[in-house]
């Protein structure tokens, strides 16, 4: 009988809060993800039968599927693996943290092993809660307000994805989960569904907005299971759709041009998360074997980069309580450990050579070219250069060199390193041979590609170095600056206030009005004498309706 990975994660999840002492609740805390990868290794192996199978339930007359296959199996295998280092990581946060650290990437493994959309959404939807959470227990005014949006976001997401689910199925008559038929607005509201949550512009903007005010470990998490939970859904569901190529194509070099006007480290990543998906999404909706494959890769080997890297900055403000690049500066000084292991995910996420973004970035832009798509070549490659240009040259310039040191510093705590260091020996390992070669042998397709021809190390390199020199020569044009950068959120945000504005309006006219009847309520009983309870049910409905109508009118002209 098969264990569900995720349910494990969620039930274990559910005592961390209560188990004492300490250490107890953070050897739990720890075993959690081991226990679900020692699951999927068992998977693989065929310990649970041969791969792939279902299993099915009844529920309301519809079957409820657990679908195990290679597609669920690889983001299975990099959710788990990832979380066993960001746990070493935050091994030092709080028991309420790790409780919504797990409920996260318990949802995160419950999503890519729902069968049908009904279990898929209540996965979908428990993870966004435990990663609101995540963001609010940073305890800020700013991390509130962010969070805040992040939940409204998120709402609006599970809403539409909510509708179209349901007029899907009652098109349709089922709830499997898998390639969706276009059946008009259904389709498209599931569809947007998941692009919100994959943060395609201009309907991104949650993210860049909520992920660098996230707690320092919190931050971590928030990198590797939102976004790629939707890119598995949309591999899933929506592979070939002509839209999200263009939208994946724009989305990559999107994110790279607002890097560059970042001040801030943690936003200037959150930023890169928006462009590299934009790869991800870009290869589902090519969606040959190539391009799905390449996306799927791309999206194993980012998990493990982004979190290296937010680890990094996350180090950076554990130790000097600074995320802006003109409050930092010198820290190589005091920090050359935190400045190495940032690097090899900087190496990794701008495609060098023997790094674990080389073997999977490349492949979604070579299957680009196979299918002549030369404006998506283009793009892709293009975001490429700006990749290496902000990550893996503007920050850690303006962080650890750029001029003397500005403020004291020391290493993270030990746990902290540790994490790092798991993570950039997986960077490094599934860069190189045999780990691209254990990575290709996760993907949903066979794969046909070898990452080390001559030719792609060759024009790769020449990128790089045509980078570095450009950046060498502008690099004191590349120093942060204090400045408010508008992006798509300014159009909610301004609807936004609004809305509260007359919200509050309301609110100070009822209690007014509220007030003012209350005053003459005893005149008007004396002379009518009128007792509502005898009224008919009927009737009193319509003199409630009555005096909410006369109330919105006298709001509205007052």
């Amino acid at each position: 009988m098969w264990v569900h990975p995720g349910i494990v994660v969620l039930a274990g999840a559910i005592f961390l809060p209560f188990l004492r002492p300490r250490r107890v609740e953070q050897m739990i805390f720890l075993a959690l993800p081991l226990i679900s990868l020692l699951i999927l290794i068992l998977t693989s192996l065929g310990y649970f039968g041969e791969l792939p199978f279902e299993l099915k339930t009844e529920f309301l007359n519809y079957d409820v599927l657990i679908r195990v296959d290679k597609l669920s199996l690889v983001f299975a295998y990099v959710f788990s693996i990832a979380a066993i280092a960001m746990n070493v990581y935050a091994l030092h946060s709080s028991s309420l943290e790790h409780f919504s650290a797990m409920v996260y990437v318990g949802s995160a493994l419950g999503v890519v092993f729902a069968g049908d959309l009904f279990s898929f959404y209540i996965f979908w939807e428990l993870m966004a809660v435990g990663s609101l959470f995540l963001i609010w227990f940073r305890r800020t005014k700013k991390a509130e307000e962010a969070g805040f949006r992040y939940a409204l976001w998120h709402l609006a997401g599970g809403l539409f994805l909510l509708a179209g689910i349901v007029l899907y199925v009652l098109q349709t008559n089922t709830i499997e989960f898998k390639a969706f038929n276009n059946v008009g607005l259904a389709y498209y509201l599931i569809l947007l569904g998941f692009i919100i949550n994959a943060a395609v512009p201009p309907l991104h903007a949650w993210l860049p907005d909520a992920y660098p005010e996230a707690t320092v470990t919190g931050a971590v998490y928030l990198t590797a299971f939102t976004t790629k939970s939707a890119v598995y859904a949309l591999a899933r569901g929506f592979a070939g759709e002509e839209l999200l190529m263009w939208l994946g194509a724009i989305m990559a070099m999107y994110g790279v041009i607002f890097a560059v006007l970042e001040n801030d480290g943690r936003r200037l990543l959150a930023y890169h998360i928006v462009s590299q998906v934009g790869y991800m999404v870009a290869g589902v909706g090519i969606g040959t074997a190539m391009a799905i494959n390449g996306a799927t890769s791309h999206a194993f080997t980012h998990i493990l980069y982004k979190a290296l890297l937010f680890m990094g900055m996350g180090a950076v403000i554990e130790v000097t309580g600074r995320s802006k690049f003109t409050e930092l500066g010198g820290l190589y000084k005091y920090m050359p450990v935190t400045f190495y292991l940032y690097m090899i995910g900087a190496f990794s996420i701008s495609a060098f050579p023997l790094f674990s973004g080389f073997v999977s970035k490349n492949m979604t832009v070579y299957a680009s070219a196979e299918e002549h798509l030369v404006l998506i070549w283009f793009l892709l490659e293009g975001a490429s250069v700006g990749t290496f240009l902000h990550t893996g040259l503007k920050l850690p310039w303006n962080v650890w060199f750029s001029r003397d040191p500005v403020i004291e510093a020391r290493e993270p705590p030990k746990n902290m390193i540790a994490g790092m260091v798991i993570l950039a020996a997986l960077n490094i390992f599934f860069g190189t041979y045999p780990g691209y070669e254990i990575l290709y042998s996760l993907l949903p397709y066979p794969v046909e590609y070898n990452p080390y021809d001559p030719a792609k190390v060759i024009s790769m390199s020449q990128l790089l170095l045509f980078t570095f020199f450009a950046f060498w020569i502008m690099r004191e044009k590349l120093r942060g600056e204090e400045k408010i950068v508008l992006d798509t959120d300014w159009l909610p945000r301004i609807v936004g206030n609004y809305f509260i504005y007359y919200c509050l309006k309301f609110t100070e006219f009822s209690k007014e009005l509220d007030r003012k009847l209350l005053e003459t309520s005893g005149k008007l009983k004396a002379i009518t004498q009128l007792k509502l309870r005898e009224l008919t049910p009927g009737y009193g409905v319509l003199i409630v309706c009555l005096v909410f109508a006369v109330y919105l009118l006298l709001f509205i002209f007052s």
